[in-house]
């Protein structure tokens, strides 16, 4: 007796079943986007919290080159959410990457796009405990006797800058020109209004705009939009938001040490 295939096998994996899932929920999240234009709706949908879903875009955004969401004018609230066209152009390829799996035979005869997209998906599979994540290429590294000065591009005009053993720089393979994450942990992250005058010891200085207050009953999550489709998000105390007077359309600034700045390739 001839076994029918499984349905499951017709589904894109990427090399383990939980990895694969990730992913393509994330794509199916920005399908959803697309066809509601909101992300409320789309996270509905998808069975997940308002707040976990923009988490998601945010995490998506800061890991691509380009900005796969963006606000939109018009929606019932005002604004809506749209996908970019390289956010159309991802979940496209995504698709076709399906199509190809499903005809497998085609898809060994694939050359460099399949190999390139393949590479962008594992950025959204990628896990740590870091609340921000940036993709990013280095355009320079400065050697030191112990410590090595890494400068990141992340795009939209921003340039993180990190402090690390040169042990680190050589494990890690950091040149000018190499492909590296920079995780950075939401509780290192400073947070202080728009002035010219102030003097501090961080290294890094990202200015924006508030996109999002979210308190709790000591601490608060505040997320700064940066332009570009790219953020960043600070924890700090209910206090502090009340001091420095933040709240969604307000200009703020995020303050990282190079110190606080975690490094790290893809294996």
């Amino acid at each position: 007796m001839t076994r029918k295939s499984s349905p499951a096998r017709t589904t894109l994996g990427l090399a383990t079943a939980q990895n694969g899932r990730r992913a393509k929920g994330r794509i199916e999240l920005l399908e959803c986007i697309a066809e509601t234009g909101s992300i409320a709706a789309a996270a509905k949908a998808q069975g997940l919290s308002y707040k976990a879903a923009w988490e998601a875009v945010e995490a998506m955004n800061n890991l691509s080159c380009e900005s796969l969401v963006e606000r939109a004018a018009g929606g019932r609230h005002g604004g809506g959410t749209a996908l970019t066209a390289r956010g159309r152009e991802v979940v496209a390829g995504f698709r076709r990457m399906e199509d190809l799996y499903r005809r497998f035979l085609a898809a060994m005869q694939v050359g460099g796009e399949f190999d390139e997209f393949l590479q962008s998906l594992w950025r959204f599979n990628m896990r740590t405990s870091a609340r921000n994540e940036f993709l990013g290429r280095v355009s320079a590294v400065k050697t030191g006797a112990v410590n090595d000065e890494v400068h990141l591009n992340i795009g939209a005009g921003i340039e993180l800058v990190a402090i690390i053993t040169h042990e680190s720089t050589l494990n890690l393979g950091l040149r000018k020109g190499s492909e590296a994450y920079a995780l950075i942990k939401a509780p290192w992250v400073i947070l202080t209004g728009v002035d010219d005058t102030l003097k501090t010891s961080a290294r890094n200085q990202l200015c924006g705009i508030v996109s999002g207050c979210q308190e709790g009953a000591v601490n608060a999550e505040v997320v700064i939009d940066l332009g570009g489709g790219k953020s960043i998000a600070a924890i700090v105390t209910n206090e502090s938001i009340k001091s420095l007077g933040l709240a969604p359309g307000v200009a703020a600034c995020a303050l990282i040490k190079a110190s606080h700045i975690i490094l790290a390739v893809a294996g």
